[in-house]
């Protein structure tokens, strides 16, 4: 009964559950760089991105005022007077349990007073507001109070700031976000041109060699780039291009355009012969042909195409080390502050995340643009 006409397949759900659980995997890690990209260090280390939303239990050690500081000592009758707040410039939580030692970090409820030897008692309440009380004066460095306090959820956009603007905290980012434009606009334009005039050349020109152009143009599909990049830098540095943003557009263009001049032409080989032929009795050029009538009928299978080039250059990691990185670090990339990232900041989760969201915003805005021209442009000459 499957196969009648008008019934559905019993593999449509199949499918549905398929397309729903690759979307879920897919979407998870995204969403999950976002939140985290938002949260403070502690409330990362006290639990995952789902329960941003939720208040987190977690350890925190503090120091009371110094006694030595100018005005830390407050005198009440016979006793000398420390008083502050622990949260002070902290996320602001409520104490469950405090201790002053770091094995007995609960030994104390909030509100009670702890005695600390000499006459000195400290007591800490659970908004974080603590006395510590001495029959002398104090002196030394402030007493230390560990607390177990519920915090509730705390965002920042300071992740941001540190990231895109301060140098030596993980930035720079925001210098390598317009150096990877930089590398990754022309890189996309470029091979485009020149795939567009190949592929109608190849599609609709009969020429002496043209099968063989074809036949070429399939094998460089298939060659690994690497080893093409040693090669081609010291051709680079032979005619003086050396390591640069020429030197990277080229390289990203040639290995770009084998792709781009098999998907373009299998789309226009498929265009209606008819307008053509038209169009040549009519007395066009086969430039006017190309500007007025192939390129924007050809549209779906150029921005396809973009969409992958722009995708594998803003990503790119490999050619940016050989073609284009310096000493000086000028026109680092964001795949390459990243990887810095990792050795220098690799416990800050915050600082990975938040940085890890910038890497991949752009790509994902130009996806989500573009992504109903893939699928047409991908199957392009696929049906006849």
């Amino acid at each position: 009964m499957d196969n009648i006409a008008g019934s559905k397949s019993s593999l449509t759900w199949v499918v549905h559950i398929s397309v729903v659980l690759l979307v879920a995997l897919w979407l998870f890690p995204t969403v999950g760089l976002l939140v985290s990209s938002f949260r403070t260090a502690d409330q990362i280390a006290t639990g995952g991105w789902w329960k941003a939303m939720l208040p987190a239990e977690q350890n925190q050690t503090f120091r009371a005022t110094d006694p030595d500081d100018e005005g830390a000592q407050s005198r009440d009758g016979d006793l000398y007077v420390i008083e502050g707040n622990v949260f002070e410039g902290a996320a602001v939580g409520e104490i469950s349990v405090w201790g002053t030692s770091s094995r007995e970090i609960s030994a104390y409820q909030a509100g009670e007073t702890a005695d600390l030897g000499d006459g000195e008692m400290l007591t800490v309440q659970a908004n974080g507001d603590y006395r510590l009380t001495s029959p002398t004066e104090m002196s030394g460095r402030g007493q230390r109070i560990f607390t177990t306090a519920v915090t509730p959820p705390d965002f920042t956009t300071q992740n941001y700031k540190d990231v895109l603007f301060t140098e030596g905290s993980g930035g720079g980012m925001a210098k390598a976000f317009f150096n990877t434009l930089t590398v990754t606009i022309p890189a996309t334009i470029i091979p485009i041109l020149i795939a567009a005039f190949a592929a109608y050349a190849l599609a609709w020109m009969d020429f002496p060699g043209r099968a063989l152009l074809i036949a070429a143009v399939v094998a460089l599909l298939v060659v690994p780039l690497q080893l093409a990049l040693i090669p081609l830098l010291r051709f680079h540095n032979e005619i003086g291009i050396g390591k640069g943003y020429v030197g990277v557009w080229l390289a990203h263009t040639g290995f770009g355009l084998p792709l781009a001049i098999y998907l373009l032409r299998n789309y226009m080989v498929g265009l209606p012969r008819d307008i053509i032929e038209n169009a040549r009795v009519d007395g066009a050029s086969d430039f006017q042909i190309f500007v007025k009538i192939i390129l924007p009928l050809s549209f779906p299978a150029l921005a396809s195409f973009a969409i992958f080039q722009f995708l594998w250059t803003w990503n790119d990691l490999l050619v940016a080390l050989v073609f284009l990185i310096d000493s000086s670090g000028e026109t680092t990339v964001m795949t390459k502050q990243i990887v810095e990232l990792l050795g220098t900041r690799g416990g800050n989760w915050e600082i990975l995340a938040t940085a890890a969201f910038i890497s991949i915003a752009v790509p994902l805005a130009v996806f989500f643009m573009m992504q109903k021209y893939l699928v047409r442009g991908l199957l392009a000459g696929s049906v006849k």
